[in-house]
């Protein structure tokens, strides 16, 4: 089985000033991501994964061209695939295209994992190749169980007042439908739907359950500093997520 996997990351940021190189409990952000992926290649020698970085910055590229992390092909990547309204679909469609000019080879599943999510596991991974591998939907992505429920207590403002933001007769969480969050973590792609240039909604969709680690998006300062709380503890009470923090230290 052959796997592309995609990391992607444009230079700057409007949220948090250049998270995309920012360290995280001291070490560069990117690192985890990659620790990640470098354990599951490590238990998993019979899957050959290859691993391409695409980025417009300089920085991040500098991150993943030192010595002692693991080989990764790198795509610079073009202007027009760098604007503030770029799909992001779009550049792993590049990181597709370029990778099977440089490699020849035919991909089975395009793996992308976000920069901004450090918090996931080796089995995380497994997980979700396992899922494509087993499921005839064009995309799967990770989620974990919702906090909130549209149908129950989300509300929304309207001329009147305030109401629940779908409309419902539910008098408790059970009864509504079960509901969760995409956690922006991993997204497993067929390669004839990624050259679709379809939306992930427009192809049939499947998902893996994550660990629910409050799913947090990387967009403000604070974001950052309850991150990096969530992850300390977990790094210290759960060997899942220790040891690819260990894997992270190693690199230096």
């Amino acid at each position: 089985m052959n796997i592309l996997c995609t990391i992607c990351g444009r230079a700057g940021s409007k949220g948090i000033k250049n998270k995309n190189i920012r360290d995280f409990l001291g070490y560069p952000l990117p690192y985890y991501t990659l620790a990640a992926l470098d354990l599951f290649m490590e238990k998993n020698p019979g899957i050959n994964c290859d691993i391409v970085v695409n980025t417009d910055s300089a920085e991040l590229i500098g991150l993943f061209s030192k010595e002692k992390i693991p080989s990764v092909s790198i795509i610079q990547r073009e202007d027009a695939l760098g604007l503030d309204n770029t799909p992001k679909v779009m550049v792993i469609q590049n990181c597709l295209h370029e990778m099977k000019k440089k490699t020849g080879k035919e991909y089975d599943i395009i793996l992308d994992l976000d920069i901004t999510a450090p918090l996931r596991t080796v089995d995380d991974i497994g997980a979700i190749i396992k899922k494509k591998n087993q499921s005839t939907a064009d995309v799967v992505f990770s989620v974990t169980d919702a906090r909130r429920n549209p149908y129950f207590n989300m509300v929304k403002k309207t001329r009147t007042g305030y109401e629940r933001v779908l409309s419902s007769d539910f008098n408790t969480r059970q009864e509504a439908p079960e509901i969760f969050d995409m956690n922006a973590s991993l997204y497993a792609y067929s390669p004839a739907f990624l050259k679709s240039g379809k939306n992930i909604f427009e192809g049939n969709c499947d998902i893996i359950k994550m660990f629910d680690t409050a799913v947090l998006d990387l967009d403000h300062e604070n974001d950052f500093e309850m991150m990096q709380a969530i992850a300390k503890h977990l790094f210290h009470t759960k060997s899942e997520f220790s040891v690819v923090f260990s894997r992270v230290k190693e690199y230096f």
